[in-house]
């Protein structure tokens, strides 16, 4: 029986171009012997190479039976590659461009949370032509301190930024809208931080949740921001220490946000555990990072697995 071809698509026009890098160089090192991997590498200008030739994305994908979606952001995360998967009628991992779209816009999905009865923090959204005349009266009117500044469609908590002065929202904003045209301001929920991943149709399991991990920013941290998730800012401990109760309530809210949002495959959302044990959700990545600083393949060594096993899962997944 001949192999599958699996073309891996990695890098990509967004911010998160280095972490799609990783998350690719990760699915080309453990995928399983059964497959025939082919590096796919997108450049930040969005052309498409095979052996660091430029080819049209048609051609970059001719003899491929199943693309293996490893972009993040922009481009990657937000639908617009799923629907081109989807018109050349190739398969792929994770979620279609519809599911993509959803959870890559967090005002969107904020929404589908509420009406869900997925506890979320107080927001507020602010376009960007939108005039800023009364807003940051209008904020101090409506909304109390902490707040947390950042764009409706990114990832990765780029351009985030956490307030304690009102006279600050002008710059927090301008330094969101560098990455998306809508900024989400919302109130900042005090607790321990947590992330929960979901697996489809893993081990017998509809939804599987892995283990929920909690993260313990550094003390000159103050959230969780880029440099928390990819450097040196936090720690992560998996299991969390987190009650039966705690851990049952979160995984139940991220197995309702991956069905809310139409996700498929696998997804992890993020949460944050109030002291009186309310679960508020802040997001759902609907293509969560596999670098080796990713929060994902630590849940999967907790519970027995590895990387390889959940690729071939997950390739089977997008053939069947």
């Amino acid at each position: 029986m001949s192999k599958l071809t699996v073309g891996v698509l990695r890098g990509g026009p967004s911010h998160e171009y280095e972490v799609s890098l990783n998350t690719g160089r990760t699915v080309l090192q453990h995928m399983p012997d059964t497959y025939r991997p082919v590096d796919i590498f997108i450049s930040k200008d969005g052309e498409w190479h095979i052996d660091g030739i430029v080819r049209k994305p048609m051609d970059a994908l001719r003899g491929v039976d199943v693309a293996f979606n490893a972009l993040h952001g922009e481009y990657g995360e937000d639908g617009q590659v799923q629907r081109l998967l989807e018109d050349i009628g190739i398969p792929f991992t994770g979620s279609d461009a519809i599911g993509a779209a959803l959870s890559m816009h967090k005002a969107q999905a904020k929404e589908m949370f509420k009406k869900a009865g997925i506890k979320v923090p107080s927001h507020r959204i602010v376009q960007r032509e939108e005039p800023r005349n009364n807003l940051v009266r209008e904020v101090f009117e409506t909304m109390f301190l902490p707040l947390m500044i950042k764009p409706v469609a990114a990832g990765s908590s780029v351009g985030m930024t956490i307030l304690f002065n009102y006279h600050d929202i002008p710059k927090a904003l301008d330094d969101a809208f560098e990455f998306s045209d809508s900024v989400l301001i919302e109130h900042f929920i005090r607790g321990r931080e947590a992330t929960c991943s979901i697996v489809e149709d893993f081990r017998n399991s509809r939804h599987y949740a892995l283990l929920p991990i909690e993260i313990v920013c550094h003390p000159h941290k103050k959230f969780l921001d880029y440099e928390a998730k990819y450097d040196t800012g936090a720690d992560s401990f998996c299991p969390g220490n987190f009650s039966y109760e705690e851990k049952q309530r979160i995984e139940q809210a991220a197995i309702l946000a991956h069905d809310v949002l139409g996700l498929r495959h696998y997804s992890r959302s993020d949460f944050i555990l109030t002291p009186k044990g309310e679960v508020y959700i802040l997001e759902t990545n609907s293509l969560p990072g596999l670098t080796d600083h990713s929060f994902l393949p630590k849940s999967l060594t907790a519970v027995g697995s590895n990387m390889p096993e959940f690729l071939d899962h997950v390739i089977h997944l997008a053939v069947r």
